[in-house]
Protein backbone atom coordinates (compact mmCIF):
# COMPACT_ATOMS: atom_id res chain seq x y z
CA UNK A 1 0.00 0.00 0.00
CA UNK A 2 1.10 3.58 -0.67
CA UNK A 3 1.81 5.87 2.29
CA UNK A 4 -1.27 8.03 1.63
CA UNK A 5 -3.46 4.89 1.44
CA UNK A 6 -2.17 3.72 4.81
CA UNK A 7 -2.80 7.16 6.27
CA UNK A 8 -6.39 7.18 5.02
CA UNK A 9 -6.97 3.67 6.36
CA UNK A 10 -5.53 4.55 9.77
CA UNK A 11 -7.74 7.65 9.88
CA UNK A 12 -10.80 5.53 9.06
CA UNK A 13 -10.11 3.01 11.82
CA UNK A 14 -9.36 5.83 14.27
CA UNK A 15 -12.85 7.23 13.65
CA UNK A 16 -14.41 3.78 13.98
CA UNK A 17 -12.50 3.11 17.20
CA UNK A 18 -13.47 6.51 18.63
CA UNK A 19 -17.13 5.61 18.14
CA UNK A 20 -17.00 2.08 19.52
CA UNK A 21 -14.24 1.93 22.16
CA UNK A 22 -15.95 0.85 25.41
CA UNK A 23 -15.33 2.49 28.80
CA UNK A 24 -13.62 -0.67 30.07
CA UNK A 25 -11.54 -2.31 27.35
CA UNK A 26 -11.49 -6.12 27.47
CA UNK A 27 -8.55 -8.28 26.48
CA UNK A 28 -8.81 -9.96 23.08
CA UNK A 29 -7.39 -12.73 20.92
CA UNK A 30 -7.60 -12.15 17.17
CA UNK A 31 -7.68 -14.85 14.50
CA UNK A 32 -7.27 -13.27 11.07
CA UNK A 33 -5.89 -13.60 7.57
CA UNK A 34 -2.66 -11.59 7.51
CA UNK A 35 -3.13 -9.87 4.16
CA UNK A 36 -1.22 -6.72 3.17
CA UNK A 37 -3.87 -4.27 4.38
CA UNK A 38 -4.47 -6.08 7.70
CA UNK A 39 -2.09 -4.13 10.04
CA UNK A 40 -4.50 -1.17 10.09
CA UNK A 41 -7.34 -3.45 11.19
CA UNK A 42 -5.12 -4.99 13.88
CA UNK A 43 -4.37 -1.50 15.17
CA UNK A 44 -8.11 -0.86 15.24
CA UNK A 45 -8.68 -4.00 17.29
CA UNK A 46 -5.90 -2.88 19.64
CA UNK A 47 -7.68 0.46 20.09
CA UNK A 48 -11.02 -1.07 21.06
CA UNK A 49 -9.52 -3.94 23.10
CA UNK A 50 -6.26 -4.83 24.82
CA UNK A 51 -4.95 -7.21 22.16
CA UNK A 52 -3.14 -10.14 23.79
CA UNK A 53 -2.21 -12.08 20.64
CA UNK A 54 -2.75 -12.25 16.90
CA UNK A 55 -3.25 -15.76 15.52
CA UNK A 56 -2.69 -15.63 11.75
CA UNK A 57 -4.51 -18.22 9.66
CA UNK A 58 -1.56 -20.36 8.57
CA UNK A 59 -2.11 -20.42 4.81
CA UNK A 60 -2.71 -16.70 4.36
CA UNK A 61 0.25 -14.95 5.99
CA UNK A 62 1.84 -12.02 4.19
CA UNK A 63 5.38 -11.68 5.54
CA UNK A 64 5.49 -7.88 5.43
CA UNK A 65 2.10 -7.59 7.15
CA UNK A 66 3.31 -9.85 9.95
CA UNK A 67 6.52 -7.84 10.29
CA UNK A 68 4.55 -4.59 10.61
CA UNK A 69 2.19 -6.06 13.18
CA UNK A 70 5.06 -7.33 15.29
CA UNK A 71 6.83 -3.96 14.90
CA UNK A 72 3.71 -2.39 16.46
CA UNK A 73 4.41 -4.54 19.53
CA UNK A 74 1.80 -7.26 19.00
CA UNK A 75 2.50 -10.94 19.54
CA UNK A 76 1.82 -13.33 16.67
CA UNK A 77 1.27 -16.92 17.80
CA UNK A 78 1.06 -20.04 15.64
CA UNK A 79 -2.51 -21.16 14.93
CA UNK A 80 -3.72 -24.72 14.35
CA UNK A 81 -7.14 -26.35 14.50
CA UNK A 82 -5.79 -28.71 17.16
CA UNK A 83 -4.92 -25.74 19.36
CA UNK A 84 -8.58 -25.20 20.24
CA UNK A 85 -10.05 -28.64 19.59
CA UNK A 86 -8.82 -29.80 23.01
CA UNK A 87 -10.23 -27.91 26.00
CA UNK A 88 -7.15 -28.45 28.17
CA UNK A 89 -4.84 -27.14 25.44
CA UNK A 90 -7.09 -24.16 24.74
CA UNK A 91 -7.39 -23.28 28.42
CA UNK A 92 -3.63 -23.47 28.98
CA UNK A 93 -3.03 -21.14 26.06
CA UNK A 94 -5.60 -18.51 27.12
CA UNK A 95 -4.44 -18.70 30.75
CA UNK A 96 -0.82 -18.12 29.71
CA UNK A 97 -1.74 -14.93 27.87
CA UNK A 98 -4.63 -13.44 29.88
CA UNK A 99 -5.16 -15.20 33.23
CA UNK A 100 -7.96 -13.72 35.28
CA UNK A 101 -8.96 -11.15 32.64
CA UNK A 102 -12.19 -10.46 30.77
CA UNK A 103 -11.62 -11.44 27.15
CA UNK A 104 -13.24 -11.31 23.72
CA UNK A 105 -12.40 -13.96 21.13
CA UNK A 106 -12.33 -12.68 17.52
CA UNK A 107 -12.78 -15.66 15.25
CA UNK A 108 -12.63 -16.53 11.54
CA UNK A 109 -14.10 -19.94 10.79
CA UNK A 110 -15.15 -21.25 14.19
CA UNK A 111 -11.70 -22.10 15.56
CA UNK A 112 -12.79 -21.50 19.16
CA UNK A 113 -16.09 -23.38 18.80
CA UNK A 114 -14.94 -26.88 19.88
CA UNK A 115 -13.51 -25.56 23.16
CA UNK A 116 -15.82 -22.65 23.93
CA UNK A 117 -17.95 -24.42 26.54
CA UNK A 118 -14.91 -25.73 28.39
CA UNK A 119 -13.16 -22.36 28.17
CA UNK A 120 -16.14 -20.57 29.70
CA UNK A 121 -16.24 -23.14 32.49
CA UNK A 122 -12.51 -23.44 33.28
CA UNK A 123 -10.90 -20.11 32.46
CA UNK A 124 -9.83 -18.16 35.56
CA UNK A 125 -11.14 -14.94 34.06
CA UNK A 126 -14.32 -14.37 32.06
CA UNK A 127 -15.08 -15.09 28.42
CA UNK A 128 -17.25 -12.13 27.42
CA UNK A 129 -18.09 -13.75 24.09
CA UNK A 130 -17.03 -14.43 20.52
CA UNK A 131 -17.15 -12.35 17.35
CA UNK A 132 -17.40 -14.57 14.24
CA UNK A 133 -16.64 -13.35 10.73
CA UNK A 134 -17.59 -16.21 8.39
CA UNK A 135 -20.64 -18.25 7.42
CA UNK A 136 -18.70 -21.44 8.10
CA UNK A 137 -17.92 -20.28 11.63
CA UNK A 138 -21.46 -18.98 12.14
CA UNK A 139 -22.81 -22.45 11.44
CA UNK A 140 -20.29 -24.06 13.78
CA UNK A 141 -21.39 -21.91 16.70
CA UNK A 142 -25.10 -22.07 15.86
CA UNK A 143 -24.81 -25.87 15.63
CA UNK A 144 -23.56 -26.30 19.20
CA UNK A 145 -26.08 -27.85 21.57
CA UNK A 146 -25.69 -25.01 24.02
CA UNK A 147 -23.80 -21.76 23.69
CA UNK A 148 -22.27 -20.77 27.04
CA UNK A 149 -21.70 -17.14 26.03
CA UNK A 150 -22.88 -14.61 23.45
CA UNK A 151 -21.62 -14.96 19.89
CA UNK A 152 -21.94 -11.84 17.75
CA UNK A 153 -21.82 -12.90 14.10
CA UNK A 154 -21.12 -10.51 11.24
CA UNK A 155 -21.29 -13.35 8.69
CA UNK A 156 -24.81 -12.48 7.56
CA UNK A 157 -24.55 -8.72 7.85
CA UNK A 158 -25.61 -6.59 4.86
CA UNK A 159 -22.23 -4.88 5.21
CA UNK A 160 -20.65 -8.20 4.22
CA UNK A 161 -22.61 -8.54 0.96
CA UNK A 162 -20.13 -6.46 -1.10
CA UNK A 163 -17.24 -8.56 0.23
CA UNK A 164 -18.99 -11.82 -0.64
CA UNK A 165 -19.69 -10.69 -4.20
CA UNK A 166 -16.12 -9.47 -4.71
CA UNK A 167 -14.63 -12.62 -3.18
CA UNK A 168 -16.61 -14.53 -5.81
CA UNK A 169 -14.99 -12.36 -8.46
CA UNK A 170 -11.52 -13.00 -7.05
CA UNK A 171 -12.16 -16.76 -6.96
CA UNK A 172 -13.16 -16.81 -10.63
CA UNK A 173 -10.23 -14.55 -11.56
CA UNK A 174 -7.66 -16.77 -9.82
CA UNK A 175 -9.18 -19.97 -11.16
CA UNK A 176 -9.02 -18.66 -14.71
CA UNK A 177 -5.48 -17.32 -14.24
CA UNK A 178 -4.21 -20.71 -13.07
CA UNK A 179 -5.98 -22.48 -15.92
CA UNK A 180 -4.46 -20.00 -18.40
CA UNK A 181 -1.03 -20.81 -16.98
CA UNK A 182 -1.60 -24.21 -18.61
CA UNK A 183 -3.00 -22.68 -21.83
CA UNK A 184 -6.56 -23.58 -20.80
CA UNK A 185 -9.50 -21.18 -20.63
CA UNK A 186 -12.87 -21.06 -18.92
CA UNK A 187 -14.97 -20.30 -21.97
CA UNK A 188 -17.01 -23.23 -23.24
CA UNK A 189 -16.34 -25.45 -20.24
CA UNK A 190 -18.86 -27.10 -17.95
CA UNK A 191 -18.59 -26.30 -14.26
CA UNK A 192 -20.10 -27.64 -11.06
CA UNK A 193 -20.47 -25.16 -8.20
CA UNK A 194 -20.95 -27.02 -4.91
CA UNK A 195 -22.77 -24.75 -2.48
CA UNK A 196 -25.19 -22.01 -3.56
CA UNK A 197 -24.90 -19.59 -0.67
CA UNK A 198 -23.80 -15.99 -1.11
CA UNK A 199 -20.34 -16.97 -2.38
CA UNK A 200 -21.46 -19.91 -4.49
CA UNK A 201 -24.24 -17.97 -6.18
CA UNK A 202 -21.82 -15.12 -6.95
CA UNK A 203 -19.33 -17.58 -8.46
CA UNK A 204 -22.03 -19.28 -10.53
CA UNK A 205 -23.23 -15.97 -12.02
CA UNK A 206 -19.69 -14.83 -12.83
CA UNK A 207 -18.81 -18.14 -14.48
CA UNK A 208 -21.98 -17.96 -16.57
CA UNK A 209 -21.01 -14.45 -17.71
CA UNK A 210 -17.72 -15.91 -18.95
CA UNK A 211 -19.41 -18.46 -21.19
CA UNK A 212 -19.26 -21.38 -18.78
CA UNK A 213 -22.15 -23.85 -18.58
CA UNK A 214 -22.87 -23.98 -14.85
CA UNK A 215 -24.51 -26.72 -12.80
CA UNK A 216 -25.20 -26.23 -9.10
CA UNK A 217 -25.33 -28.76 -6.30
CA UNK A 218 -26.41 -27.93 -2.75
CA UNK A 219 -27.79 -30.08 0.05
CA UNK A 220 -30.45 -27.43 0.75
CA UNK A 221 -33.51 -27.91 -1.52
CA UNK A 222 -34.45 -24.24 -1.05
CA UNK A 223 -31.16 -23.21 -2.63
CA UNK A 224 -31.86 -25.61 -5.49
CA UNK A 225 -35.05 -23.70 -6.22
CA UNK A 226 -33.11 -20.43 -6.10
CA UNK A 227 -30.52 -21.78 -8.53
CA UNK A 228 -33.22 -22.96 -10.93
CA UNK A 229 -34.95 -19.57 -10.79
CA UNK A 230 -31.66 -17.93 -11.86
CA UNK A 231 -31.34 -20.21 -14.89
CA UNK A 232 -28.80 -22.74 -13.62
CA UNK A 233 -28.99 -26.49 -14.03
CA UNK A 234 -29.28 -28.35 -10.73
CA UNK A 235 -27.63 -31.73 -10.14
CA UNK A 236 -29.85 -34.34 -8.52
CA UNK A 237 -26.86 -35.56 -6.51
CA UNK A 238 -23.16 -34.79 -6.15
CA UNK A 239 -21.95 -37.71 -8.27
CA UNK A 240 -24.07 -36.81 -11.31
CA UNK A 241 -22.83 -33.24 -11.14
CA UNK A 242 -19.20 -34.32 -10.94
CA UNK A 243 -19.44 -36.70 -13.90
CA UNK A 244 -20.26 -33.86 -16.31
CA UNK A 245 -17.96 -31.17 -14.89
CA UNK A 246 -14.65 -29.96 -16.28
CA UNK A 247 -14.26 -27.50 -13.41
CA UNK A 248 -15.43 -28.01 -9.81
CA UNK A 249 -15.60 -25.06 -7.43
CA UNK A 250 -16.32 -25.91 -3.79
CA UNK A 251 -18.07 -23.11 -1.90
CA UNK A 252 -19.76 -24.74 1.09
CA UNK A 253 -17.36 -23.77 3.89
CA UNK A 254 -17.62 -27.38 5.03
CA UNK A 255 -16.82 -30.77 3.50
CA UNK A 256 -17.64 -30.63 -0.22
CA UNK A 257 -15.77 -33.63 -1.64
CA UNK A 258 -15.16 -36.86 0.24
CA UNK A 259 -12.42 -39.21 -0.91
CA UNK A 260 -14.97 -41.43 -2.68
CA UNK A 261 -16.23 -38.47 -4.73
CA UNK A 262 -12.99 -37.92 -6.63
CA UNK A 263 -13.49 -41.09 -8.66
CA UNK A 264 -16.38 -39.38 -10.50
CA UNK A 265 -14.21 -36.56 -11.83
CA UNK A 266 -13.60 -36.48 -15.56
CA UNK A 267 -9.99 -36.70 -16.69
CA UNK A 268 -8.43 -33.25 -16.70
CA UNK A 269 -10.99 -31.65 -14.39
CA UNK A 270 -9.81 -28.67 -12.33
CA UNK A 271 -10.81 -28.57 -8.63
CA UNK A 272 -10.70 -25.36 -6.58
CA UNK A 273 -12.11 -24.17 -3.25
CA UNK A 274 -13.03 -20.88 -1.62
CA UNK A 275 -11.87 -21.81 1.90
CA UNK A 276 -9.21 -24.29 3.01
CA UNK A 277 -8.49 -27.87 2.04
CA UNK A 278 -9.06 -29.04 5.59
CA UNK A 279 -12.63 -27.71 5.43
CA UNK A 280 -13.68 -28.53 1.87
CA UNK A 281 -11.74 -31.59 0.69
CA UNK A 282 -11.03 -35.04 2.12
CA UNK A 283 -7.64 -35.28 0.43
CA UNK A 284 -6.00 -37.42 3.10
CA UNK A 285 -8.41 -40.23 2.30
CA UNK A 286 -7.40 -40.46 -1.35
CA UNK A 287 -5.63 -43.72 -2.17
CA UNK A 288 -1.85 -43.63 -2.20
CA UNK A 289 -1.98 -44.91 -5.77
CA UNK A 290 -2.54 -41.28 -6.82
CA UNK A 291 0.77 -39.77 -7.85
CA UNK A 292 0.89 -36.11 -6.88
CA UNK A 293 2.99 -33.91 -9.18
CA UNK A 294 3.43 -30.13 -9.12
CA UNK A 295 3.05 -29.05 -12.74
CA UNK A 296 2.92 -25.35 -12.05
CA UNK A 297 3.41 -22.88 -9.20
CA UNK A 298 -0.10 -23.55 -7.88
CA UNK A 299 -1.32 -26.56 -9.88
CA UNK A 300 -0.97 -30.17 -8.71
CA UNK A 301 -1.82 -33.15 -10.92
CA UNK A 302 -3.32 -36.21 -9.21
CA UNK A 303 -2.64 -39.21 -11.46
CA UNK A 304 -3.37 -42.90 -11.26
CA UNK A 305 -3.94 -45.54 -13.92
CA UNK A 306 -6.57 -44.21 -16.31
CA UNK A 307 -7.54 -41.22 -14.15
CA UNK A 308 -6.17 -37.73 -13.43
CA UNK A 309 -7.37 -34.34 -12.25
CA UNK A 310 -5.82 -30.99 -11.31
CA UNK A 311 -6.00 -29.41 -7.85
CA UNK A 312 -5.51 -25.64 -7.66
CA UNK A 313 -3.49 -24.04 -4.83
CA UNK A 314 -3.17 -27.30 -2.95
CA UNK A 315 -6.90 -27.28 -2.23
CA UNK A 316 -6.69 -24.05 -0.26
CA UNK A 317 -8.63 -20.89 -1.13
CA UNK A 318 -7.71 -20.33 -4.77
CA UNK A 319 -8.11 -16.55 -4.60
CA UNK A 320 -5.29 -16.27 -2.05
CA UNK A 321 -2.87 -17.01 -4.89
CA UNK A 322 -3.44 -13.41 -6.02
CA UNK A 323 -3.97 -11.78 -2.64
CA UNK A 324 -7.75 -12.31 -2.35
CA UNK A 325 -8.22 -8.57 -2.61
CA UNK A 326 -11.71 -7.08 -2.47
CA UNK A 327 -10.61 -3.46 -2.26
CA UNK A 328 -11.80 -1.16 0.54
CA UNK A 329 -15.10 -3.04 0.96
CA UNK A 330 -13.39 -5.38 3.44
CA UNK A 331 -13.11 -2.43 5.83
CA UNK A 332 -16.89 -2.37 6.26
CA UNK A 333 -16.84 -5.82 7.83
CA UNK A 334 -13.72 -5.11 9.86
CA UNK A 335 -15.39 -2.03 11.34
CA UNK A 336 -18.41 -4.12 12.25
CA UNK A 337 -16.09 -6.55 14.05
CA UNK A 338 -14.91 -3.62 16.19
CA UNK A 339 -18.53 -2.67 16.88
CA UNK A 340 -19.30 -6.27 17.86
CA UNK A 341 -16.32 -6.31 20.23
CA UNK A 342 -17.68 -3.20 21.94
CA UNK A 343 -21.11 -4.84 22.27
CA UNK A 344 -19.54 -7.75 24.14
CA UNK A 345 -17.47 -5.42 26.33
CA UNK A 346 -20.56 -3.46 27.38
CA UNK A 347 -22.29 -6.66 28.49
CA UNK A 348 -25.99 -7.32 28.67
CA UNK A 349 -26.06 -10.02 25.99
CA UNK A 350 -27.19 -13.48 26.96
CA UNK A 351 -25.74 -16.72 25.64
CA UNK A 352 -26.72 -17.31 22.01
CA UNK A 353 -26.29 -15.80 18.56
CA UNK A 354 -26.45 -12.00 18.17
CA UNK A 355 -25.75 -9.38 15.53
CA UNK A 356 -24.79 -5.72 15.37
CA UNK A 357 -27.77 -3.37 15.26
CA UNK A 358 -28.84 -1.36 12.19
CA UNK A 359 -27.92 2.01 13.73
CA UNK A 360 -24.30 0.95 14.23
CA UNK A 361 -24.17 -0.55 10.74
CA UNK A 362 -25.47 2.69 9.26
CA UNK A 363 -22.87 4.70 11.17
CA UNK A 364 -20.13 2.43 9.83
CA UNK A 365 -21.43 2.84 6.29
CA UNK A 366 -21.50 6.65 6.61
CA UNK A 367 -17.91 6.70 7.89
CA UNK A 368 -16.78 4.34 5.15
CA UNK A 369 -18.43 6.43 2.44
CA UNK A 370 -16.72 9.52 3.79
CA UNK A 371 -13.30 7.89 3.47
CA UNK A 372 -13.56 5.63 0.44
CA UNK A 373 -16.35 6.82 -1.87
CA UNK A 374 -14.19 8.82 -4.26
Amino acid sequence: MEIFERARLDAYFSRIAARFTPEARPESFLITHLLPERPAFVRGVASVTDLRAVLPKPKSVHAEARRRIEADGHTCDRLTREMFSDVDCATRYIEARAAGRSIVLLDVGGYFAPAIEGLCDRFSGRILGVVEDTENGHRRYAGLDKLPCPVVSVARSPLKDPEDFLVGQSVVFSTEALMRSRADILHGRTALVIGFGKLGSSIARLLHAKGVRVTVYDTDPVRHTQALSQGFTVARDRASGLVDAELVLCATGSLSLRCDDFQWLRNGTYVATVTSSEDELELDGLPEVYERTRIGAHVTRYLTTGHYFYLLNGGNAVNFVHGAGVGPFIFLVQAEILAASAMLARGGLGPGMHEVGPADRAAIAVTWLDHFNR
